[in-house]
């Protein structure tokens, strides 16, 4: 019997988290070709912090300030933005975020036109910050 309980609860928790992951069906992911792009800013520590400041003006509104999905703006939408901190998120390459954020996906809008190419990096840099620590 415990087990069972075991085995009903770790699925319900698995079919929960992957409903996070999912948006009509399909999980987003970066095409291959964008996932092996390297970002060119990584490790520097100045474009870390223009891209926090990029962060707090363009995206703490839907992603809240810590970038756990849960700004003002976001709550209503669907999908939910994304949570940051997340393994999944976290697990992704550079170039793969990069993309996300240079071509979007509703409600998500594409940022190729509102941010330089530099910025993006550097959003993707910001981001990397926001991994949950684990205890």
């Amino acid at each position: 019997m415990k087990t069972i309980k075991v085995i009903v609860g770790s699925l319900i928790i698995a079919l929960v988290g992957m409903s996070f992951s999912y948006y009509g069906g399909k999980v987003w992911i970066a095409p291959k070709s964008a996932s092996i792009v390297k970002n060119p800013l990584k490790g520097k520590a100045s474009a870390t912090a223009e891209g926090k400041k990029l962060f707090t003006q363009m995206c703490a509104i839907c992603h809240g300030k810590k970038g756990k999905g849960d700004g003002m703006a976001g709550m209503s939408l669907n999908p939910r933005p994304t949570n940051f901190a997340k393994e999944g998120v976290q697990s992704q390459t550079d170039g793969a975020i990069f993309w996300k954020i240079t071509e979007g996906r509703a409600p998500m809008a594409s940022y190729k036109a509102a941010l330089t190419t530099n910025q993006r990096w550097q959003l993707v840099n910001y981001i990397r910050t926001l991994k949950k620590v684990k205890k």
